[in-house]
């Protein structure tokens, strides 16, 4: 079990996605691994989460990730799950967007010698009526992106 490298795979794909490059957010994806969008969309493969993100990347500037990693544990033999909270900076802001406030997950299994991502899923942090938590998990973001 290797925690540090699970992290790493998920940081690096954040940092992909920070900088709209879809070759460095899809790299570490398995063949067949999978990615569910925050609008609920899923995309199956490491070539084509490469493609869906090229086209994302050609068509906007996104807003970039500032994230909080709550835990990385083993659940299997070589399969590992990331669990983490992730607030977005829209371009030429300094200020979380509450409405994209998100709960991701990552799930790592180790191939050979490396780990590879098998899923990342990212869902949105709505909590309807419960504002108090909503707005700490964004000051807490906020924190971060400010340090």
């Amino acid at each position: 079990m290797n925690a540090a490298d699970v992290r790493g795979l998920y940081e690096r794909m954040i940092a992909g996605w920070n900088a709209g490059d879809a070759a460095a957010m899809s790299r570490d994806f398995a063949d067949d691994g999978q990615l569910v969008g925050f609008d609920g969309s899923e995309v199956n493969g490491r070539e084509q989460i490469a493609s869906h993100l090229t086209g994302i990347f050609a068509d906007h500037k996104v807003a970039s990730f500032v994230t909080l990693v709550h835990e990385v544990r083993e659940i299997a033999p070589d399969v590992m799950l990331l669990r983490a909270h992730a607030g977005m900076v829209p371009p030429g802001k300094s200020e979380i967007n509450r409405a994209t406030n998100a709960v991701q997950s990552l799930i790592a299994v180790k191939r050979g010698d490396r780990w590879r991502i098998a899923l990342f899923q990212n869902t949105p942090a709505a909590w309807h009526g419960r504002d108090d938590d909503a707005n700490a998990l964004t000051a807490e973001l906020q924190a971060k992106f400010d340090a």
